[in-house]
């Protein structure tokens, strides 16, 4: 005979609803989605200096922090005496950056709002984004790099990753290669492990350099040479 269900025990059909609902709370704050935009940059911060950014109290600060952490949109790391937040994962970017994707479209002008050096090239939480990024995807794509869909590096790829001594062998559980939709240039750039690993290997040959604190890159004279000899991308002074 089938167990009856007892009368006090918990309904689950809605739990993904309100999982849903409760991150979407978490995010529905104006400083919380500062604090989030600022951890773009892939770096962790202190609260002090998520504070600062936010332009709240310190207490404040501590408590959207601790409301993010509690959706699991970032993590906090402890080192020495010193606690550090981040965001939780590549995942949690992607999700941003689709967000202000769909919230740039409600704004008019977006061209002529959005900042010339964001525009140009940033980071997208651990790898490149903005028009050279776009570029980049786009070289790759009519090279041969990637597939047309963007999903798969290909024999031919692999060999151009390793020719810039990028090793794309070990990307674990992320995703090898895959398209990340670019919020301010409306078209793809170059997401997943390749991505994340491109971005490590221009920093580490110093074909850009990375501000502390910022989602803005340079890239240098040696960069912007071999973006035009790899990629055939004039980068404009």
């Amino acid at each position: 005979m089938a167990r009856s269900q007892p009368q006090n025990a918990p309904d689950d059909s809605d739990a993904l609803e309100h999982a849903i609902a409760g991150v979407a709370a978490a995010m529905a704050d104006p400083s919380r989605v500062k604090m989030l935009s600022a951890l773009m940059d892939g770096r962790a911060w202190t609260a002090t200096e998520l504070s600062a950014v936010t332009d709240v109290a310190p207490s404040t600060a501590s408590a959207h922090l601790n409301r993010l952490m509690n959706s699991g949109l970032i993590v906090c790391v402890a080192q020495g005496r010193h606690r550090y937040y981040r965001l939780a994962g590549s995942d949690i970017a992607a999700l941003i950056e689709n967000m202000m994707g769909v919230s740039w479209r409600r704004i008019d002008v977006p061209k002529s709002s959005t900042p010339a050096s964001l525009r140009i090239a940033r980071t997208c939480y651990d790898h490149l984004a903005g028009e050279i990024a776009v570029q980049i995807y786009s070289a790759m794509a009519k090279q041969g790099w990637i597939t047309p869909e963007g999903s798969t590096v290909t024999l031919y790829g692999q060999q151009q990753f390793a020719a810039l001594r990028i090793d794309l062998s070990q990307p674990g559980r992320r995703k090898a290669c895959c398209g990340c939709l670019d919020w301010s240039e409306r078209r793809f750039h170059l997401g997943g492990y390749a991505g994340a690993a491109l971005l490590t290997a221009f920093n580490a040959q110093g074909w850009l350099t990375r501000q502390p604190g910022y989602r803005e890159v340079a890239f240098s004279e040696a960069g912007i040479r071999h973006l035009r000899q790899v990629f055939a991308i004039t980068v404009a002074d």
